[in-house]
């Protein structure tokens, strides 16, 4: 991969435009690179303060996926992280996440793990197996709990476990665990925070027992514990042991701070090496890794117990550059920093920050489209900035058997993947464009909390100069450009255009297209029609809601409790700004916004699963008024006139702003092909209808791999 760094190497300092970044709160001029500094756990070393944390990929339930699975990770421990962790495997049916969930419990199981594991020690990277057992969020009628209490996200209630399957599980833990040693791993992960199993014993509200295992907080961790211990006596000291310890379970049963710090020194005392941080349930809705979460919202809380606990903590959630994983190393945060997502966006992302190349990493966006989306929708996980990532197997670096001259015209993030990986295949690449690189990403990246989407477009660029790509920008191409060219193959990757609907007075000057909105934000009035509900519609809405907020403000918004006073970790409702409808200032006035949709349905019901309630609840809260089932009668002076509910209605608006969808930017493309030239079309230009970025990007890599 271009820019891959050298194994072994020394640590760099921070670059000094990297220092005045930081936070005030490190006095940058004098700081230590902690992040490629080893680690001494006693028994063994890591490299480096790099962790790839747990992610489930959807390979572990595929027939011959752990071939795939090894080479995912051998990319991962090529690129310089110091240990990895796998997605979570169960230790038993029970505890399986769906009934074909993976689990480790027998003595057969064990060969295909050695081979992940082989492929990792290659490159003296450390590798430990997650065992997580699911308890109530087992989507399966075979799930076990604490106490049969349902949890919200799942349709089955599970059975209350006796003492003796208490007692089963355990075992059945430290068997795991076993497999996992003989399997060749380091070591395992516990988990026992984000709701799971252990998680359920640990809180009031899940665990309502009244004997052993249940009542007073002693007897409701006995059973973490429990599992630490066995563990431990049966794969001896020279073995790691992380617990994933929810140090914030943001919802009002949690554990009190007192009990946290209790728990982890009980965790260490029981024979753990490591505590890894865990934030959230995923019942609550508060939102903890989105791109909406501000950067490393939660190393605050790590280093909180830091201050109380004397064993190697790990800090994660939102922590997508070496700036930040160093600034939080420096604060003393934690002691290691756990990426999943950026290091499925990047597998090179630690060689290129120990070699001061962060400006040639591909940045994590946070956006989860390729990855939690995809997984919940039952499909391997990949990555929206990086379609290669669980797929190295299908799209291995290499390079074509013929080296063509390709010309790709457009440079929207279609066009910067294909020409991307066409030339790190070898080809000759010639790419233009009318505008600037990036298309309908540069409009993303103008949204609340997606501004980071202007790191993909970066990334992109200074891939495409570092491998000589011959770019040609503010050039738009007609016919007689291209018929006559001597490419072996010409890529349309023009994208879209908003389409707007027939409405009578569509051409009213109080009407724009969305592209208009979000260029021309401040000339937009208090009143505002949106016409579609869709992604884009929630994009405008959100823009015209949003002001700067401060990290503070955030917290507030969203119910967490900073200061750790009350249980959970989350502000009673009369204290937290984001409980009520409330008004939205914005500059002198008081904004109301409509948000408008034809089809009979939830607005934005067709949102990604994993942000999508986000951006609804924060709208609802927001006083954003949603209507559905809409049609559209006529815009004039007197605003938009639709029909709801039976009803004619005129909504009194300054502005409406179509979000109506797209329309493909293929004419072009349309007269080569009828010439009969060697021509392809990708991205928006191919499909326009429900386009999304990760679709556009995939088309990019798919095409440069057929060339």
């Amino acid at each position: 991969m271009a820019f891959q760094g050298s194994e072994g190497m020394n640590v760099t300092s921070v670059t000094e435009n990297e220092k005045t970044s930081q936070s005030t709160a490190v006095d940058s001029s004098d700081a230590v690179p902690l992040f490629g500094a080893p680690l001494d756990l006693g028994f063994t070393q890591l490299k480096n303060r790099s962790v790839m944390g747990s992610m489930h990929t959807g390979l572990e339930e595929h027939w011959k996926g752990y071939k795939k699975l090894a080479e995912f990770y051998r990319e991962r421990a090529r690129g310089g992280v110091a240990m990895i962790v796998t997605g979570g495997v169960s230790p038993t049916f029970s505890g399986r996440l769906s009934v074909f969930a993976s689990q480790l419990s027998s003595a057969w199981q064990v060969r295909k793990h050695r081979d992940l594991v082989d492929a990792v020690h290659e490159y003296d990277t450390k590798i430990c197996l997650q065992i997580l057992h699911a308890g109530r969020y087992a989507y399966h009628p075979f799930a076990v709990a604490p106490t049969a209490i349902k949890s919200p996200i799942s349709r089955f209630t599970p059975k209350a476990l006796s003492h003796r399957q208490i007692k089963k599980i355990i075992a059945a833990f430290t068997s795991t665990a076993l497999l996992a040693k003989r399997a060749g791993y380091d070591g395992v992960e516990v988990m026992g925070s984000e709701g799971y199993l252990i998680n359920q014993f640990v809180c009031i509200n899940t665990n309502q027992r009244d004997d052993d295992w249940g009542g007073s907080f002693e007897n409701r961790i006995r059973f973490s514990l429990e599992i630490i211990r066995s563990i431990r006596r049966a794969v001896g000291e020279s073995f790691i042991i992380i617990y994933r310890q929810s140090l914030l379970d943001l919802h009002e049963s949690g554990s009190s701070w007192s009990e946290v710090i209790y728990h982890a020194e009980q965790v260490k005392a029981a024979g753990a090496t490591l505590i890894s941080s865990g934030i959230g349930w995923h019942e609550v809705r508060i939102p903890t890794i989105a791109s909406v979460v501000p950067e490393a919202a939660f190393s605050w809380v790590t280093k909180r117990l830091k201050q109380s606990v004397d064993i190697p903590l790990i800090t994660s959630n939102r922590i997508n550059s070496p700036e930040l994983a160093e600034r939080c190393l420096q604060n003393g945060d934690a002691d290691m920093i756990s990426m999943a997502r950026p290091l499925l966006a990047d597998g090179e992302f630690v060689n290129k920050a120990l070699n001061g190349q962060s400006q040639q990493i591909n940045r994590c966006i946070a956006c989860n489209q390729g990855c939690l989306d995809r997984v919940f929708e039952g499909r391997r996980a990949t990555c929206l900035v990086n379609p290669r990532a669980a797929y190295e197997l299908d799209y291995p670096m290499a390079r074509a058997e013929t080296r063509k001259t390709v010309i790709i015209v457009g440079l929207g993030v279609a066009g910067l993947s294909c020409a991307y990986y066409a030339a790190l295949r070898g080809h000759s690449v010639i790419a233009y464009e009318a505008g600037s690189p990036g298309g309908q990403f540069n409009l993303a990246a103008d949204i609340p909390g997606k501004a980071v989407y202007r790191d993909t477009v970066r990334y992109f660029e200074t891939q495409l100069v570092a491998m000589k790509v011959d770019i040609h920008t503010g050039k738009k191409l007609g016919i007689e450009d291209v018929r006559d060219s001597f490419a072996d193959a010409i890529v349309f990757a023009t994208g879209v255009t908003p389409r707007m609907p027939d409405i009578p007075g569509i051409e009213h000057f109080s009407v724009m297209d969305y592209e208009t909105a979000i260029k021309n934000r401040s000339v937009i009035k208090d009143k505002v029609a949106i016409i579609g509900a869709g992604g884009i519609g929630f994009d405008v809405a959100e823009l015209l809601l949003n002001e700067d907020e401060s990290r503070e403000d955030w917290y507030k918004k969203w119910g967490i409790d900073t200061e750790y006073a009350h249980r959970g970790g989350v502000l009673p409702e009369s204290m937290a700004s984001g409980t009520s409808q409330q008004d939205v200032s914005y500059g002198s006035g008081k904004r109301k916004i409509y948000l408008l949709q034809r089809k009979d349905e939830k607005p934005g019901k067709r949102l990604a699963k994993t942000t999508g309630w986000i951006r609804r609840l924060s709208l609802r809260r927001a006083g954003v008024e949603m209507m559905q089932n809409v049609s559209y009668e006529k815009i004039d002076d007197f605003g938009l006139h639709i029909r709801y509910q039976g009803e004619q209605l005129t909504l009194a608006v300054d502005n409406v702003i179509i979000c109506a969808g797209q329309q493909s930017n293929d004419s072009l493309y349309r007269q080569l092909q009828a010439l009969g030239r060697s021509v392809y079309v990708i991205g928006g230009a191919k499909k326009a209808a429900e386009l999304d970025a990760e679709t556009a990007i995939r088309d990019g890599l798919e095409l440069a791999y057929r060339l």
